[in-house]
């Protein structure tokens, strides 16, 4: 079954997209716990984070790692914080927060509502300091 993920890959779905490769694709949380959370993603639909396959799991790390370095120069913050959590949706996925404290990645908490053209801005920020 299609998760909300493959429907943005496929283009179904619209998304703040940050970069995208052949295999992988991050895109602005919609909902994000501080500005700038972003969810790094594989295009292949695999649910479970760990089964991912070699190859793939280290593309998505590496990948992951050109947008936080991006993440850190566009967003004030101390770090970039990452989570994997993988139980809101079936579909690996890796979660990059900006983070100035342990507390904010606070995923029990309210999360942010940004308006449309606010997450238009963030995207661009993070866009321009991709180093790919």
């Amino acid at each position: 079954m299609a998760t909300i993920f493959s429907k943005i890959i496929s283009g179904e779905i619209p998304c703040y997209k940050i970069a995208e490769t052949n295999d992988y694709l991050a895109f602005l949380d919609i909902n994000p716990v501080k500005k700038g959370h972003v969810l790094v993603i594989p295009k292949r639909e695999i649910d479970y984070y760990f089964d991912l396959d070699d190859e793939l799991f280290i593309g998505l790390n590496l990948f992951t790692k050109l947008v936080a370095d991006a993440i850190k120069k566009a967003i004030p913050c101390k770090k970039v914080g990452v989570a994997v959590v993988g139980l809101e949706v079936p579909h690996a996925h890796v979660h990059l927060i900006p983070i100035d404290s342990v507390n904010d990645i606070y995923f029990s908490g309210p999360r942010l509502s940004i308006a449309p053209e606010e997450l238009d801005i963030i995207a661009q920020k993070i866009r321009e300091k991709l180093q790919v």
